[in-house]
């Protein structure tokens, strides 16, 4: 197993990072370009071993795929995956994706606080991909950001940047018909190498037993974000403002819309619109919902006040005004909300902290508590 490590101070050079502070990551390669780490955890260890790894994909709430290349063809299959469904290990060729293994293990969970120097927001989870030799999942690109870091084996990355982006037809999977690479790297345990979106690329398991982890980021599409916003604003819409017309005339063509409806439809939204409060609480409660097949334990016993940890499936944010938890909002200010922001950062609180807090702050913690949104810890 990894330590469990934080992320470092934005101008504190990182080994993570080759040798570069998280500040000049940022400015010179995020969404820019690639950076190619050697040793960037050096003496890696994978977080599971290959029967964990086949184990977990089983599993129903995991969700996993095996792809096999067979020549030219293609195949994709959705799990769970038992073991008898994978092919033999010395079959070259295939390729086995858990996806949100931060959601299932905690120290999956904490390798993923490493990259906490990008916001919360943003960041999404760990996929780990399993591969025999000669397995991939053909030359494709993400539209997000990715570091991919080297766990077990070895695995040969062909990058190049993409101007053409039409994909092969008829394949199961999102391979590009043309891919020019520019750069080729063979990376070892503990290698890593940053991809911008975009940026397209082919890993191919050189030998066998080769583990990738692949840390994703979110970025969310402006449609689709602006609908699920206006959803959630309009759900919690007090307005029941009825639409009038008592100066309508009979009309001869009655299928034509309105213009005065036209209107009040462009009134309704640039109010909702307008209520920037409701705004803010719709973004936070989008941003931490939780993922699809996640859920919580209840608490089965009862929580003193002291000492504790969000769990690790918990997403947690704040803007100026608000506290965000699992797709809920709060109003918090004052020291209330200097404690909620440094439990949304820090992840945890001392037992210190949690006795100073208001009773209202200590009354909604109690709340998360037996939701199973945080759990009790023995750390100071």
């Amino acid at each position: 197993m990894t330590q469990a490590l934080r992320s470092s101070p934005p101008d504190v050079p990182s080994t993570l990072l080759g040798g570069l502070s998280p500040a000049q990551f940022m400015r010179r390669h995020w969404q820019k370009k690639p950076l190619l780490i050697r040793a960037a955890m050096p003496g890696f260890q994978p977080l599971l071993s290959r029967a964990q790894l086949f184990e977990l994909a089983g599993q129903d709430a995991v969700e996993s795929r095996l792809i096999v290349q067979q020549g030219a063809g293609w195949t994709l299959r959705q799990g769970p995956l038992s073991r008898s469904k994978l092919p033999p290990l010395k079959q070259p060729g295939w390729t086995m994706l858990l996806q949100g293994v931060d959601q299932h293990l905690d120290a999956a969970h904490e390798l993923l606080q490493q990259f906490r120097f990008v916001p919360d927001a943003r960041l999404d989870d760990l996929m780990i991909s399993w591969a025999s030799d000669g397995g991939g999942v053909g030359p494709h690109f993400d539209s997000y950001d990715v570091f991919l870091l080297q766990a077990t084996g070895q695995r040969h990355w062909r990058i190049g940047r993409q101007t053409d982006f039409s994909l092969q037809p008829d394949v199961p999977l999102k391979i590009l018909s043309q891919f020019d690479p520019e750069e080729e790297h063979l990376l070892g345990p503990g290698d890593m190498l940053y991809l911008p979106p975009r940026w397209a690329h082919d890993g191919v398991a050189v030998g066998g037993d080769c583990s990738t982890y692949s840390i994703g980021f979110r970025a969310p599409q402006r449609g689709g974000l602006a609908g699920e916003l206006l959803q959630r604003m309009a759900d919690e819409l007090q307005d029941e403002t009825l639409y009038r017309d008592p100066r309508q005339p009979a009309t001869a063509n009655p299928a034509a819309m309105p213009v005065a409806l036209r209107d009040f439809a462009v009134d309704a939204l640039q109010r909702l619109l307008a209520d920037r409060r409701s705004l803010a609480c719709a973004l936070g409660e989008v941003m931490t919902e939780p993922k699809p097949r996640i859920w919580f334990d209840e608490a089965s016993g009862s929580w003193a006040p002291g000492a504790l940890r969000l769990d690790r499936r918990t997403r947690m944010m704040y803007d100026e005004h608000h506290v965000f938890i699992n797709g809920e909002s709060f109003r918090a200010g004052g020291a209330d909300a200097r404690l909620m922001r440094a439990l949304a950062d820090r992840r945890s609180l001392a037992e210190r902290e949690v006795k100073q807090a208001s009773e209202d702050a200590k009354s909604l913690l109690q709340d998360w508590f037996e939701a199973g949104w945080l759990h009790p810890t023995l750390n100071p």
